[in-house]
């Protein structure tokens, strides 16, 4: 910046930037200021880690769970719910489905289901596998059911019913954090 003492205030001795130098400094501070917010638009915040190959069809035999979450499509959404009579949030809507398929009794929370089961880590999720999505801040604050064909049944949020979705949409697939398998085969369930 460049600095030059002004007549009126030489006798107090401070030097004041002229109106070039101040322009300078202007146009330095935007153009930092712009390239921080072009960065911050172009990054994906939610997502942690990359979308699997959803085109891809693979069976685990856990397709049991998937048509019984896509029987409970339309059923309100209800923060705490889980039950069809009562509505479902989305950890409700897994745990009862699980229990109900294969009884397997999961945590009540997303939170704590997340810790359940294996992460397919880039592996393409199965019918009846879970997929977990960052909607809150952490890695795991929404689940839902893969059913296949890069589709998903879900409870979203207060006003809303069990729906399908496709993984792919923008919103989903910026969010997208991990698929798990919690279940094995119910086919192999029933010979033991």
């Amino acid at each position: 910046m460049q600095l030059t003492h002004s007549k009126t205030q030489s006798d107090h001795g401070r030097a004041t930037p002229t109106l070039k130098g101040r322009r300078s400094v202007l146009r330095h501070g935007l153009l930092i200021m712009s390239c921080g917010v072009l960065s911050a638009c172009s990054s994906l915040p939610f997502r942690t880690s990359s979308l699997p190959d959803f085109s891809q069809e693979v069976s685990a035999g856990l397709e049991d769970y998937s048509i019984a979450a896509i029987g409970l499509v339309g059923v309100p959404y209800r923060y705490g719910g889980n039950t069809p009579k009562g509505g479902f949030d989305c950890s409700g809507l897994i745990s009862y489905v699980y229990q109900k398929v294969g009884q397997i009794k999961l945590p009540r929370t997303v939170e704590g289901i997340g810790q359940v089961g294996q992460s397919l880590g880039n592996q393409t999720p199965a019918p009846g596998d879970l997929v977990f999505f960052n909607t809150q801040g952490h890695k795991h604050s929404h689940v839902g059911i893969y059913v296949g064909q890069g589709r998903f049944v879900h409870a979203p949020s207060k006003g809303g019913t069990v729906r399908l979705e496709k993984i792919s949409s923008p919103y989903w697939s910026s969010r997208f954090t991990e698929s798990r398998r919690i279940a094995t085969s119910t086919a192999s369930r029933s010979k033991n």
